[in-house]
């Protein structure tokens, strides 16, 4: 399959999916990406697509009437980001369930990616996937609990608090900017997003929701993505989860947008914000400079 048939089977994929989920509940998927893809496909335009296409779906799943499954109904979100050269090689995957413990959670994906390796064959494969999660999701669950990590003592005597400092080469997606709000908050996460060019995300919170969050976004599409510096501490009684946390809430942060495309931020504002916070050395590790 050439890099032409390529582009074609991922548009109709992508069209398939569009007509089968209408709605924005079901379905998110990075409109710009898509458009691109289309003109590139349609002979529109002469340039390749400046990004690849990703998506989103939420599948509710029901056991079947055999299944010894607790859950009535499971809500599970499928993020597919399609390589250049998808469907000949699979697309990278994420699936989030908060029923699922991390052992659960990783026996699935494991599954799920073996499953897929098997049938796909070089052909399109997010339905399949969908389907494979709308048959299987309840057997994980009433996996027996005692290999579960969550209730494991030794576990939960490390909990670790974390603050991940996210590089960007730039944030100007709407959708990703819409996750980065909409995951913080499910994650109970602290901190800033600032969009444009550089794009810089800040989450403070549970070690292990940071690293949720930070799997989530990674597998978005982008130009250039990093953990540029992380703090980690742990938590016991004398150091506690809030007096540890640096911001109130979760917040999308401009300063003064500027430029042609408004895309680029007053730093000497970031600094003042960052000093306000007690953050004032990240601007150095940022950008290299000493800020003002």
């Amino acid at each position: 399959m050439d890099s032409s048939e390529e582009a074609e089977s991922q548009l109709a994929e992508l069209e398939l999916l569009v007509s089968m989920f209408p709605s924005q509940e079901e379905l998110l998927v990075d409109q710009l990406a898509l458009e691109e893809l289309r003109a590139s496909v349609e002979g529109r335009s002469d340039c390749p697509p400046s990004s690849r296409p990703s998506l989103s779906i939420r599948v509710i799943t029901h056991p079947s009437p055999s299944s010894p499954s607790p859950h009535s109904e499971v809500s599970i979100t499928l993020s597919c980001s399609y390589p250049l050269n998808y469907p000949t090689v699979l697309p990278e995957l994420a699936v989030r369930c908060s029923e699922l413990s991390r052992a659960q959670h990783s026996r699935l994906i494991s599954d799920l990616s073996a499953y897929l390796q098997q049938v796909c064959g070089g052909g399109v494969c997010v339905l399949l996937a969908v389907d494979w999660l709308r048959e299987n999701t309840h057997s994980y669950l009433t996996e027996s609990p005692a290999t579960d990590e969550r209730h494991s003592p030794a576990v939960q005597e490390r909990e670790t608090f974390s603050r991940l400092w996210i590089y960007s080469h730039h944030i100007y997606n709407r959708n990703k900017r819409k996750n980065i709000l909409e995951w913080a908050r499910e994650l109970n996460l602290n901190g800033f997003s600032m969009p444009g060019k550089p794009g810089i995300v800040c989450v403070e919170g549970l070690q292990r929701a940071a690293e949720e969050f930070w799997s989530r976004v990674k597998v978005l599409t982008w130009k250039r993505i990093m953990i540029r510096h992380r703090e980690d501490i742990p938590l016991d009684a004398s150091c506690s989860l809030d007096s540890l946390r640096k911001f109130s809430g979760f917040e999308e942060a401009a300063f003064d947008p500027h430029g042609s495309r408004g895309n680029h931020m007053d730093l000497g504002q970031l600094f003042q914000f960052l000093s306000d916070r007690g953050c004032a050395e990240i601007f150095q590790m940022f950008f290299g400079v000493e800020g003002r």
